[in-house]
Protein backbone atom coordinates (compact mmCIF):
# COMPACT_ATOMS: atom_id res chain seq x y z
CA UNK A 1 0.00 0.00 0.00
CA UNK A 2 2.85 2.38 0.71
CA UNK A 3 4.89 1.69 -2.14
CA UNK A 4 1.18 2.08 -4.16
CA UNK A 5 0.73 5.68 -2.28
CA UNK A 6 4.20 6.96 -3.36
CA UNK A 7 4.24 5.81 -6.95
CA UNK A 8 1.02 7.64 -7.34
CA UNK A 9 2.53 10.41 -5.93
CA UNK A 10 4.82 10.33 -8.34
CA UNK A 11 3.09 10.18 -11.25
CA UNK A 12 0.83 13.15 -9.52
CA UNK A 13 3.81 15.73 -9.99
CA UNK A 14 4.51 14.89 -13.93
CA UNK A 15 0.59 15.02 -14.57
CA UNK A 16 -0.28 18.01 -12.58
CA UNK A 17 2.83 19.64 -14.22
CA UNK A 18 2.52 18.42 -17.69
CA UNK A 19 -1.74 19.62 -17.34
CA UNK A 20 -0.16 22.95 -15.70
CA UNK A 21 1.47 23.66 -19.43
CA UNK A 22 -1.11 22.28 -21.33
CA UNK A 23 -3.29 24.63 -19.96
CA UNK A 24 -1.15 27.82 -19.76
CA UNK A 25 -0.40 26.70 -23.80
CA UNK A 26 -4.09 26.22 -24.44
CA UNK A 27 -5.16 29.32 -23.55
CA UNK A 28 -2.41 31.49 -25.22
CA UNK A 29 -3.43 29.41 -28.29
CA UNK A 30 -6.97 30.06 -27.91
CA UNK A 31 -6.71 33.76 -27.64
CA UNK A 32 -3.87 33.56 -30.25
CA UNK A 33 -6.62 32.83 -32.38
CA UNK A 34 -7.75 36.39 -32.74
CA UNK A 35 -5.65 38.49 -35.04
CA UNK A 36 -3.62 41.07 -33.56
CA UNK A 37 -4.06 44.65 -34.58
CA UNK A 38 -6.90 47.21 -34.78
CA UNK A 39 -6.43 47.95 -38.20
CA UNK A 40 -6.62 44.61 -39.91
CA UNK A 41 -9.98 43.02 -37.99
CA UNK A 42 -11.21 39.77 -38.20
CA UNK A 43 -14.47 38.94 -39.71
CA UNK A 44 -17.08 39.23 -37.95
CA UNK A 45 -18.20 35.51 -37.98
CA UNK A 46 -15.15 34.83 -35.90
CA UNK A 47 -16.12 37.82 -33.52
CA UNK A 48 -19.29 37.81 -32.47
CA UNK A 49 -21.15 34.62 -31.65
CA UNK A 50 -25.30 35.12 -31.82
CA UNK A 51 -27.23 31.62 -30.01
CA UNK A 52 -30.64 31.81 -30.76
CA UNK A 53 -33.41 29.39 -30.15
CA UNK A 54 -37.42 30.04 -31.67
CA UNK A 55 -38.95 32.28 -28.50
CA UNK A 56 -35.29 34.39 -27.05
CA UNK A 57 -32.20 34.69 -28.77
CA UNK A 58 -28.89 35.77 -26.88
CA UNK A 59 -25.65 37.86 -27.96
CA UNK A 60 -22.44 36.70 -26.85
CA UNK A 61 -18.90 38.32 -27.57
CA UNK A 62 -16.36 35.98 -26.88
CA UNK A 63 -17.88 33.49 -24.37
CA UNK A 64 -18.97 36.24 -22.63
CA UNK A 65 -22.68 36.72 -22.41
CA UNK A 66 -24.49 40.08 -23.02
CA UNK A 67 -28.09 40.22 -23.46
CA UNK A 68 -30.49 37.85 -23.88
CA UNK A 69 -33.73 38.88 -26.27
CA UNK A 70 -36.91 38.09 -24.94
CA UNK A 71 -39.62 39.94 -27.18
CA UNK A 72 -40.08 41.11 -30.47
CA UNK A 73 -39.57 44.95 -31.60
CA UNK A 74 -40.28 46.39 -35.18
CA UNK A 75 -41.53 43.33 -36.48
CA UNK A 76 -38.32 41.65 -35.70
CA UNK A 77 -38.59 38.36 -33.69
CA UNK A 78 -35.82 37.93 -30.73
CA UNK A 79 -33.47 35.37 -32.59
CA UNK A 80 -33.30 38.08 -35.10
CA UNK A 81 -32.70 40.58 -33.13
CA UNK A 82 -30.16 39.16 -31.91
CA UNK A 83 -28.74 38.73 -35.27
CA UNK A 84 -28.57 42.07 -36.40
CA UNK A 85 -27.24 43.44 -32.89
CA UNK A 86 -24.47 40.27 -34.15
CA UNK A 87 -24.07 41.99 -37.12
CA UNK A 88 -24.25 45.70 -35.67
CA UNK A 89 -21.79 44.87 -33.50
CA UNK A 90 -19.39 43.26 -35.81
CA UNK A 91 -19.17 46.82 -37.68
CA UNK A 92 -18.72 48.81 -34.93
CA UNK A 93 -15.73 46.71 -33.71
CA UNK A 94 -13.95 46.78 -37.78
CA UNK A 95 -14.08 50.21 -37.44
CA UNK A 96 -11.32 49.71 -34.90
CA UNK A 97 -12.22 52.49 -32.55
CA UNK A 98 -12.03 53.00 -28.77
CA UNK A 99 -14.90 51.17 -27.70
CA UNK A 100 -17.12 53.12 -25.46
CA UNK A 101 -20.46 52.41 -24.67
CA UNK A 102 -23.01 54.68 -24.27
CA UNK A 103 -26.75 53.99 -23.50
CA UNK A 104 -29.36 56.46 -24.11
CA UNK A 105 -32.95 55.84 -23.33
CA UNK A 106 -36.24 57.46 -25.16
CA UNK A 107 -39.41 56.51 -24.63
CA UNK A 108 -39.00 53.53 -22.48
CA UNK A 109 -36.54 51.88 -24.85
CA UNK A 110 -32.81 51.92 -24.38
CA UNK A 111 -30.48 52.58 -27.20
CA UNK A 112 -26.63 51.15 -26.82
CA UNK A 113 -23.83 51.97 -28.67
CA UNK A 114 -20.57 51.32 -29.63
CA UNK A 115 -17.96 54.16 -30.55
CA UNK A 116 -21.23 56.57 -31.51
CA UNK A 117 -23.05 53.91 -33.50
CA UNK A 118 -26.36 51.75 -32.46
CA UNK A 119 -25.89 48.38 -32.06
CA UNK A 120 -29.20 47.30 -30.45
CA UNK A 121 -32.43 48.19 -28.28
CA UNK A 122 -33.22 47.06 -24.53
CA UNK A 123 -37.01 47.06 -23.44
CA UNK A 124 -38.62 46.52 -20.40
CA UNK A 125 -40.05 43.25 -21.68
CA UNK A 126 -35.93 42.20 -21.98
CA UNK A 127 -35.66 42.23 -18.55
CA UNK A 128 -38.25 38.89 -18.11
CA UNK A 129 -40.81 37.90 -15.27
CA UNK A 130 -43.39 40.22 -13.79
CA UNK A 131 -40.66 43.67 -13.11
CA UNK A 132 -41.70 47.13 -13.42
CA UNK A 133 -40.42 49.64 -15.87
CA UNK A 134 -38.60 51.93 -12.98
CA UNK A 135 -36.11 49.10 -13.13
CA UNK A 136 -35.20 49.27 -17.23
CA UNK A 137 -32.76 52.01 -16.75
CA UNK A 138 -30.94 49.88 -13.96
CA UNK A 139 -30.99 46.57 -16.39
CA UNK A 140 -29.73 48.38 -19.12
CA UNK A 141 -26.63 50.25 -16.82
CA UNK A 142 -25.98 46.53 -16.35
CA UNK A 143 -26.33 45.33 -19.99
CA UNK A 144 -23.75 48.24 -21.04
CA UNK A 145 -21.46 47.34 -18.39
CA UNK A 146 -21.33 43.55 -20.04
CA UNK A 147 -21.01 45.01 -23.15
CA UNK A 148 -18.18 47.36 -21.87
CA UNK A 149 -16.48 44.64 -20.51
CA UNK A 150 -16.73 42.12 -23.36
CA UNK A 151 -15.38 45.48 -26.01
CA UNK A 152 -12.69 46.15 -23.82
CA UNK A 153 -11.57 42.31 -23.92
CA UNK A 154 -11.74 42.05 -27.42
CA UNK A 155 -9.36 45.30 -27.25
CA UNK A 156 -7.22 42.90 -25.12
CA UNK A 157 -7.19 39.83 -27.25
CA UNK A 158 -6.41 42.02 -30.25
CA UNK A 159 -3.46 43.38 -28.34
CA UNK A 160 0.14 41.63 -28.18
CA UNK A 161 1.96 42.93 -24.80
CA UNK A 162 -1.40 41.33 -22.78
CA UNK A 163 -1.03 38.15 -24.66
CA UNK A 164 2.65 37.88 -23.54
CA UNK A 165 1.78 39.21 -19.92
CA UNK A 166 -0.58 36.70 -19.72
CA UNK A 167 1.60 33.89 -20.59
CA UNK A 168 4.73 34.64 -18.76
CA UNK A 169 1.69 35.01 -15.43
CA UNK A 170 0.43 31.53 -16.18
CA UNK A 171 3.85 30.13 -16.30
CA UNK A 172 4.86 32.15 -13.24
CA UNK A 173 1.64 30.70 -11.49
CA UNK A 174 2.06 27.53 -12.69
CA UNK A 175 5.48 27.14 -11.22
CA UNK A 176 4.43 28.50 -8.23
CA UNK A 177 1.51 25.76 -7.87
CA UNK A 178 3.74 23.10 -8.77
CA UNK A 179 6.27 24.10 -5.95
CA UNK A 180 3.25 24.27 -3.74
CA UNK A 181 1.99 20.78 -4.34
CA UNK A 182 5.66 19.40 -3.97
CA UNK A 183 5.99 21.29 -0.59
CA UNK A 184 2.72 20.00 0.34
CA UNK A 185 3.61 15.79 -0.34
CA UNK A 186 6.98 16.60 1.60
CA UNK A 187 5.27 18.18 4.24
CA UNK A 188 2.73 14.83 4.56
CA UNK A 189 6.01 12.81 4.58
CA UNK A 190 7.31 14.66 7.34
CA UNK A 191 4.38 14.79 9.21
CA UNK A 192 3.61 10.74 8.71
CA UNK A 193 7.37 10.16 9.85
CA UNK A 194 6.37 12.32 13.04
CA UNK A 195 3.18 10.71 13.89
CA UNK A 196 4.74 7.07 13.46
CA UNK A 197 7.93 8.06 15.62
CA UNK A 198 4.98 9.46 18.09
CA UNK A 199 2.85 6.35 18.00
CA UNK A 200 6.37 4.08 18.52
CA UNK A 201 8.05 5.77 21.50
CA UNK A 202 4.59 7.15 22.98
CA UNK A 203 3.06 4.20 24.58
CA UNK A 204 0.96 4.34 27.74
CA UNK A 205 1.09 1.62 30.20
CA UNK A 206 -1.00 -1.06 31.49
CA UNK A 207 -4.30 -2.07 29.22
CA UNK A 208 -4.15 0.72 27.18
CA UNK A 209 -0.99 0.21 26.38
CA UNK A 210 -1.72 -3.78 25.23
CA UNK A 211 -4.67 -1.97 23.30
CA UNK A 212 -2.00 0.33 21.56
CA UNK A 213 0.63 -2.22 20.75
CA UNK A 214 -2.04 -4.36 19.64
CA UNK A 215 -3.93 -2.27 17.03
CA UNK A 216 -0.28 -0.66 16.41
CA UNK A 217 -0.51 -1.43 12.36
CA UNK A 218 -4.09 -0.48 12.43
CA UNK A 219 -3.19 3.31 13.83
CA UNK A 220 -0.14 3.74 11.29
CA UNK A 221 -2.64 2.70 8.88
CA UNK A 222 -5.43 5.16 9.76
CA UNK A 223 -2.74 8.00 10.86
CA UNK A 224 -1.55 7.61 6.64
CA UNK A 225 -4.61 7.04 5.13
CA UNK A 226 -5.90 10.29 7.02
CA UNK A 227 -2.86 12.56 5.99
CA UNK A 228 -3.08 11.36 2.56
CA UNK A 229 -6.64 12.26 2.28
CA UNK A 230 -5.83 15.98 3.82
CA UNK A 231 -3.10 16.55 1.25
CA UNK A 232 -4.80 15.43 -1.71
CA UNK A 233 -8.21 17.62 -1.14
CA UNK A 234 -5.11 20.34 -0.10
CA UNK A 235 -3.88 19.80 -3.74
CA UNK A 236 -7.06 20.00 -5.47
CA UNK A 237 -7.84 23.16 -4.21
CA UNK A 238 -4.06 24.02 -5.07
CA UNK A 239 -5.02 22.91 -8.65
CA UNK A 240 -8.26 24.59 -8.32
CA UNK A 241 -7.10 28.08 -7.72
CA UNK A 242 -3.87 27.43 -10.11
CA UNK A 243 -6.55 27.19 -12.85
CA UNK A 244 -9.07 29.79 -12.29
CA UNK A 245 -6.14 32.20 -11.73
CA UNK A 246 -5.10 31.18 -15.31
CA UNK A 247 -7.91 31.63 -17.09
CA UNK A 248 -8.27 35.01 -16.01
CA UNK A 249 -5.24 36.24 -17.25
CA UNK A 250 -6.61 35.72 -20.90
CA UNK A 251 -9.32 37.66 -22.53
CA UNK A 252 -10.86 34.90 -24.03
CA UNK A 253 -10.73 32.61 -21.02
CA UNK A 254 -11.92 35.07 -18.55
CA UNK A 255 -15.14 33.97 -19.03
CA UNK A 256 -15.11 30.43 -17.84
CA UNK A 257 -12.55 31.64 -15.04
CA UNK A 258 -15.02 34.13 -13.63
CA UNK A 259 -17.98 31.18 -13.92
CA UNK A 260 -15.68 28.80 -12.08
CA UNK A 261 -15.22 31.41 -9.42
CA UNK A 262 -18.51 31.67 -9.14
CA UNK A 263 -19.43 28.46 -9.11
CA UNK A 264 -16.88 27.76 -6.30
CA UNK A 265 -18.14 30.17 -3.94
CA UNK A 266 -21.74 29.55 -4.53
CA UNK A 267 -20.36 25.96 -3.02
CA UNK A 268 -18.65 27.14 -0.40
CA UNK A 269 -21.59 29.30 0.38
CA UNK A 270 -23.83 26.60 0.21
CA UNK A 271 -21.81 25.12 2.59
CA UNK A 272 -21.74 27.44 4.43
CA UNK A 273 -25.41 28.23 4.71
CA UNK A 274 -25.94 24.88 5.25
CA UNK A 275 -23.77 24.30 8.38
CA UNK A 276 -25.35 28.02 9.59
CA UNK A 277 -28.91 26.29 9.51
CA UNK A 278 -27.83 22.75 11.10
CA UNK A 279 -26.39 24.96 14.11
CA UNK A 280 -29.89 25.42 16.16
CA UNK A 281 -30.75 21.60 15.39
CA UNK A 282 -27.64 20.41 15.97
CA UNK A 283 -27.97 22.44 19.67
CA UNK A 284 -31.49 21.04 19.78
CA UNK A 285 -30.62 17.68 19.30
CA UNK A 286 -27.46 17.71 21.66
CA UNK A 287 -29.43 18.58 24.29
CA UNK A 288 -31.93 15.74 23.73
CA UNK A 289 -28.93 13.54 23.87
CA UNK A 290 -27.91 15.40 27.07
CA UNK A 291 -31.01 15.08 28.87
CA UNK A 292 -31.42 11.55 27.55
CA UNK A 293 -28.16 10.74 28.94
CA UNK A 294 -28.75 12.09 32.50
CA UNK A 295 -32.10 10.16 32.40
CA UNK A 296 -30.29 6.90 31.55
CA UNK A 297 -27.77 7.20 34.56
CA UNK A 298 -30.61 8.07 37.10
CA UNK A 299 -32.43 5.02 36.20
CA UNK A 300 -29.09 3.07 36.20
CA UNK A 301 -28.26 3.68 39.37
CA UNK A 302 -31.90 3.28 41.10
CA UNK A 303 -31.82 -0.05 39.29
CA UNK A 304 -28.24 -0.99 40.36
CA UNK A 305 -29.35 -0.21 44.16
CA UNK A 306 -32.40 -2.24 43.56
CA UNK A 307 -30.02 -4.97 41.49
CA UNK A 308 -27.18 -4.93 44.97
CA UNK A 309 -30.44 -5.56 47.33
CA UNK A 310 -29.66 -1.81 48.89
CA UNK A 311 -33.73 -0.79 47.93
CA UNK A 312 -36.36 -2.90 47.94
CA UNK A 313 -39.32 -1.89 45.37
CA UNK A 314 -42.70 -3.89 45.51
CA UNK A 315 -42.54 -4.35 41.62
CA UNK A 316 -39.22 -5.25 41.19
CA UNK A 317 -36.22 -7.73 42.41
CA UNK A 318 -33.23 -8.45 42.41
CA UNK A 319 -33.35 -10.90 39.48
CA UNK A 320 -35.05 -8.60 37.25
CA UNK A 321 -33.52 -5.23 38.15
CA UNK A 322 -30.61 -6.09 35.83
CA UNK A 323 -32.99 -6.56 32.44
CA UNK A 324 -35.21 -3.49 33.28
CA UNK A 325 -32.10 -1.57 33.71
CA UNK A 326 -31.07 -2.89 30.39
CA UNK A 327 -34.43 -2.23 28.52
CA UNK A 328 -34.74 1.49 30.39
CA UNK A 329 -31.70 2.44 29.24
CA UNK A 330 -32.00 1.16 25.42
CA UNK A 331 -35.98 2.95 25.88
CA UNK A 332 -34.47 6.20 27.22
CA UNK A 333 -31.97 6.36 24.11
CA UNK A 334 -34.48 5.40 21.34
CA UNK A 335 -37.09 7.59 22.89
CA UNK A 336 -34.29 10.49 22.65
CA UNK A 337 -33.01 9.22 19.02
CA UNK A 338 -36.68 9.33 17.69
CA UNK A 339 -37.02 13.00 19.84
CA UNK A 340 -33.53 14.43 18.06
CA UNK A 341 -34.21 12.75 14.69
CA UNK A 342 -36.52 15.87 12.63
CA UNK A 343 -33.51 18.00 14.30
CA UNK A 344 -30.60 15.79 12.63
CA UNK A 345 -28.69 17.72 9.49
CA UNK A 346 -30.48 15.85 6.57
CA UNK A 347 -33.21 14.06 8.10
CA UNK A 348 -35.91 15.38 5.35
CA UNK A 349 -33.77 14.88 2.63
CA UNK A 350 -35.03 11.85 0.49
CA UNK A 351 -31.65 9.83 0.20
CA UNK A 352 -31.82 10.16 4.03
CA UNK A 353 -35.54 8.79 3.83
CA UNK A 354 -34.33 6.19 1.54
CA UNK A 355 -31.41 4.96 3.77
CA UNK A 356 -33.49 4.57 6.80
CA UNK A 357 -36.48 2.89 4.75
CA UNK A 358 -33.33 0.19 3.88
CA UNK A 359 -32.22 -0.27 7.04
CA UNK A 360 -35.42 -1.32 8.39
CA UNK A 361 -36.08 -3.23 5.72
CA UNK A 362 -32.39 -5.42 6.27
CA UNK A 363 -33.33 -5.53 10.14
CA UNK A 364 -37.05 -6.81 9.69
CA UNK A 365 -35.85 -9.59 7.43
CA UNK A 366 -32.53 -10.18 9.25
CA UNK A 367 -32.78 -10.38 12.79
CA UNK A 368 -35.69 -11.80 13.41
CA UNK A 369 -34.33 -14.76 14.87
CA UNK A 370 -32.03 -12.28 17.27
CA UNK A 371 -35.24 -10.51 18.04
CA UNK A 372 -36.49 -14.62 18.81
CA UNK A 373 -33.38 -14.93 20.92
CA UNK A 374 -33.80 -11.36 22.85
CA UNK A 375 -37.84 -12.25 24.06
CA UNK A 376 -36.50 -15.35 25.08
CA UNK A 377 -34.35 -14.09 27.07
CA UNK A 378 -36.46 -11.38 28.50
CA UNK A 379 -38.87 -14.12 28.82
CA UNK A 380 -36.55 -16.14 30.76
CA UNK A 381 -35.22 -13.35 33.07
CA UNK A 382 -38.63 -11.78 34.01
CA UNK A 383 -40.52 -15.64 34.69
CA UNK A 384 -37.56 -16.11 37.09
CA UNK A 385 -37.28 -19.77 35.80
CA UNK A 386 -33.76 -19.73 36.74
CA UNK A 387 -30.72 -17.09 38.29
CA UNK A 388 -27.19 -16.82 37.99
CA UNK A 389 -25.92 -19.66 40.24
CA UNK A 390 -28.55 -21.91 40.26
CA UNK A 391 -28.03 -25.51 39.09
CA UNK A 392 -30.18 -26.68 36.32
CA UNK A 393 -30.46 -29.31 33.64
CA UNK A 394 -31.63 -28.49 30.34
CA UNK A 395 -32.11 -31.22 27.87
CA UNK A 396 -28.48 -32.99 27.95
CA UNK A 397 -26.44 -29.77 29.56
CA UNK A 398 -26.48 -29.76 33.40
CA UNK A 399 -24.01 -27.08 35.90
CA UNK A 400 -24.13 -24.13 36.78
CA UNK A 401 -25.50 -21.15 35.56
CA UNK A 402 -23.39 -18.59 35.20
CA UNK A 403 -24.56 -16.07 33.05
CA UNK A 404 -28.19 -15.39 31.99
CA UNK A 405 -27.94 -12.75 28.92
CA UNK A 406 -30.45 -11.81 26.29
CA UNK A 407 -29.37 -14.62 23.51
CA UNK A 408 -27.81 -17.12 25.49
CA UNK A 409 -27.30 -18.97 28.63
CA UNK A 410 -23.95 -19.86 30.03
CA UNK A 411 -23.78 -22.85 32.01
CA UNK A 412 -20.40 -24.57 33.37
CA UNK A 413 -20.58 -28.02 34.07
CA UNK A 414 -18.82 -29.92 36.46
CA UNK A 415 -16.39 -31.69 33.60
CA UNK A 416 -14.36 -28.21 32.58
CA UNK A 417 -16.63 -27.42 29.96
CA UNK A 418 -18.64 -23.92 29.22
CA UNK A 419 -22.01 -24.91 27.19
CA UNK A 420 -23.55 -21.49 25.42
CA UNK A 421 -27.54 -22.48 25.06
CA UNK A 422 -29.15 -19.83 22.75
CA UNK A 423 -32.51 -19.26 24.78
CA UNK A 424 -34.98 -20.11 22.82
CA UNK A 425 -33.99 -23.90 23.34
CA UNK A 426 -34.12 -22.94 27.10
CA UNK A 427 -37.53 -21.21 26.54
CA UNK A 428 -38.42 -24.53 24.21
CA UNK A 429 -37.86 -27.10 26.79
CA UNK A 430 -38.44 -28.16 30.31
CA UNK A 431 -35.97 -26.76 33.44
CA UNK A 432 -34.87 -28.84 36.03
CA UNK A 433 -33.64 -26.63 38.75
CA UNK A 434 -31.59 -28.35 41.49
CA UNK A 435 -31.20 -25.42 43.63
CA UNK A 436 -34.38 -23.36 43.52
CA UNK A 437 -35.66 -25.38 46.26
CA UNK A 438 -32.82 -25.51 48.64
CA UNK A 439 -31.43 -23.05 51.22
CA UNK A 440 -28.66 -20.75 51.18
CA UNK A 441 -27.25 -21.46 47.62
CA UNK A 442 -26.77 -25.61 47.64
CA UNK A 443 -28.09 -27.91 45.48
CA UNK A 444 -30.50 -31.57 45.84
CA UNK A 445 -28.42 -34.47 45.03
CA UNK A 446 -30.04 -37.61 44.03
CA UNK A 447 -29.35 -40.71 42.56
CA UNK A 448 -31.12 -44.16 41.20
CA UNK A 449 -30.74 -47.85 41.50
CA UNK A 450 -31.93 -50.55 40.30
CA UNK A 451 -32.06 -53.99 42.76
CA UNK A 452 -33.31 -57.13 42.52
CA UNK A 453 -36.62 -58.23 43.74
CA UNK A 454 -34.66 -60.69 45.96
CA UNK A 455 -33.10 -57.90 48.29
CA UNK A 456 -35.45 -56.91 50.35
CA UNK A 457 -36.69 -52.78 49.70
CA UNK A 458 -35.62 -52.13 53.96
CA UNK A 459 -32.06 -53.18 53.21
CA UNK A 460 -31.83 -51.29 50.05
CA UNK A 461 -33.28 -48.29 51.72
CA UNK A 462 -31.03 -48.18 54.68
CA UNK A 463 -28.00 -48.73 52.38
CA UNK A 464 -28.37 -46.39 50.50
CA UNK A 465 -29.14 -43.87 53.57
CA UNK A 466 -25.75 -45.27 55.01
CA UNK A 467 -24.23 -44.34 51.67
CA UNK A 468 -25.55 -40.75 52.64
CA UNK A 469 -24.32 -40.72 56.00
CA UNK A 470 -20.86 -41.69 55.04
CA UNK A 471 -20.69 -38.79 52.09
CA UNK A 472 -19.99 -35.46 53.97
CA UNK A 473 -21.41 -33.29 51.43
CA UNK A 474 -24.87 -34.40 52.19
CA UNK A 475 -26.60 -32.07 54.79
CA UNK A 476 -28.54 -34.12 57.86
CA UNK A 477 -31.02 -31.25 57.77
CA UNK A 478 -33.14 -32.04 56.21
CA UNK A 479 -32.59 -35.67 56.36
CA UNK A 480 -31.76 -37.78 52.79
CA UNK A 481 -34.74 -40.31 52.23
CA UNK A 482 -35.62 -43.20 49.64
CA UNK A 483 -38.42 -43.02 47.38
CA UNK A 484 -39.30 -46.69 45.22
CA UNK A 485 -39.89 -44.97 41.44
CA UNK A 486 -40.68 -48.00 39.36
CA UNK A 487 -41.23 -52.23 40.21
CA UNK A 488 -40.02 -53.24 36.52
CA UNK A 489 -40.03 -56.46 35.47
CA UNK A 490 -36.48 -57.85 37.13
CA UNK A 491 -36.02 -55.12 39.13
CA UNK A 492 -37.40 -52.46 41.42
CA UNK A 493 -35.64 -48.68 40.87
CA UNK A 494 -34.74 -46.95 44.01
CA UNK A 495 -33.62 -42.83 44.18
CA UNK A 496 -32.03 -41.44 47.01
CA UNK A 497 -32.84 -37.87 47.72
CA UNK A 498 -30.62 -35.55 49.59
CA UNK A 499 -29.25 -31.93 49.80
CA UNK A 500 -25.99 -30.56 50.10
CA UNK A 501 -24.95 -28.61 52.94
CA UNK A 502 -21.43 -26.45 53.23
CA UNK A 503 -19.52 -28.92 52.79
CA UNK A 504 -19.72 -30.04 49.35
CA UNK A 505 -17.65 -28.66 46.57
CA UNK A 506 -18.93 -26.03 44.85
CA UNK A 507 -19.48 -28.44 41.30
CA UNK A 508 -22.33 -30.60 41.69
CA UNK A 509 -20.58 -33.10 39.42
CA UNK A 510 -17.97 -33.51 41.94
CA UNK A 511 -20.11 -33.88 44.53
CA UNK A 512 -22.00 -36.53 43.01
CA UNK A 513 -19.13 -38.77 42.16
CA UNK A 514 -18.58 -39.10 45.99
CA UNK A 515 -21.84 -40.04 46.73
CA UNK A 516 -21.99 -42.81 43.69
CA UNK A 517 -18.39 -44.11 45.62
CA UNK A 518 -19.73 -44.58 48.93
CA UNK A 519 -23.11 -46.05 46.91
CA UNK A 520 -20.80 -48.66 45.66
CA UNK A 521 -18.78 -49.39 48.96
CA UNK A 522 -21.99 -49.60 50.98
CA UNK A 523 -23.69 -52.22 48.19
CA UNK A 524 -20.46 -54.30 47.71
CA UNK A 525 -19.66 -54.24 51.82
CA UNK A 526 -23.35 -56.00 52.00
CA UNK A 527 -23.35 -58.49 49.33
CA UNK A 528 -25.98 -57.03 47.04
CA UNK A 529 -25.68 -56.52 43.65
CA UNK A 530 -26.79 -53.64 41.27
CA UNK A 531 -28.92 -54.81 38.63
CA UNK A 532 -27.81 -51.76 35.97
CA UNK A 533 -27.60 -50.84 33.65
CA UNK A 534 -29.49 -54.30 32.19
CA UNK A 535 -30.79 -57.30 33.56
CA UNK A 536 -30.97 -60.66 31.83
CA UNK A 537 -30.97 -63.92 34.35
CA UNK A 538 -29.84 -64.13 37.95
CA UNK A 539 -26.00 -65.24 38.17
CA UNK A 540 -24.94 -68.16 40.28
CA UNK A 541 -22.75 -65.97 42.19
CA UNK A 542 -23.51 -61.86 43.14
CA UNK A 543 -21.95 -59.79 40.92
CA UNK A 544 -20.16 -57.55 43.56
CA UNK A 545 -16.91 -56.92 44.83
CA UNK A 546 -15.59 -59.12 47.55
CA UNK A 547 -13.69 -57.59 50.66
CA UNK A 548 -10.28 -56.94 50.54
CA UNK A 549 -7.72 -55.19 48.57
CA UNK A 550 -9.79 -52.62 46.20
CA UNK A 551 -7.11 -51.34 43.86
CA UNK A 552 -3.82 -53.00 42.37
CA UNK A 553 -0.64 -52.35 43.58
CA UNK A 554 0.15 -50.46 40.29
CA UNK A 555 -2.81 -48.11 40.27
CA UNK A 556 -2.65 -47.12 43.67
CA UNK A 557 -5.07 -47.16 46.10
CA UNK A 558 -8.39 -44.57 45.71
CA UNK A 559 -9.33 -41.24 47.33
CA UNK A 560 -10.93 -41.69 50.49
CA UNK A 561 -14.81 -40.43 50.24
CA UNK A 562 -15.87 -37.70 51.81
Amino acid sequence: MRHFFSTAMRTGHWVTLFLAGLLALWCVAAQAQTPVGAVAAPPASLVIQAESDPQTGTLSLHNRKIVTFRTDFLGHASADRAELARLALAAALEKGGAGRVRQTEVNGIVRLDVDGQAVFFVLAADMGGPRPASMLNAFAQDVAQRLQTAVDEHREMTDPRSLLRGAGVSLAATLAAYLLVRLLLVLRRKLLDRAQAALQQRRPDGLLGRLVADYMEHARSATRTVLTALTWLLVLVTVEFWATFVLHQFAYTRPWGERATAWLLAVLGQFASAIAGAVPGLLIAALIFVLARMAARAASAFLQRVEQGELHVAWLDTDTAAPTRRLASVGIWLFALAMAYPYLPGAHSEAFKGVSVLAGLMLSLGASSVVGQALSGLSLMYSRSLRVGEYIKVGETEGTVVALGLFTTKIHTGMGEEVSVPNTVVFSQPIRNFSRLVQDGQFVMHTAVTIGYATPWRQVHAMLLEAARRTKGVATEPPPHVVQTALSDFYVEYRLCAQSNNHAPRRRAEAMSQLHANVQDVFNEHGVQIMSPHYIADPEQPQVVPPGPWSSQSAGPPPSPV
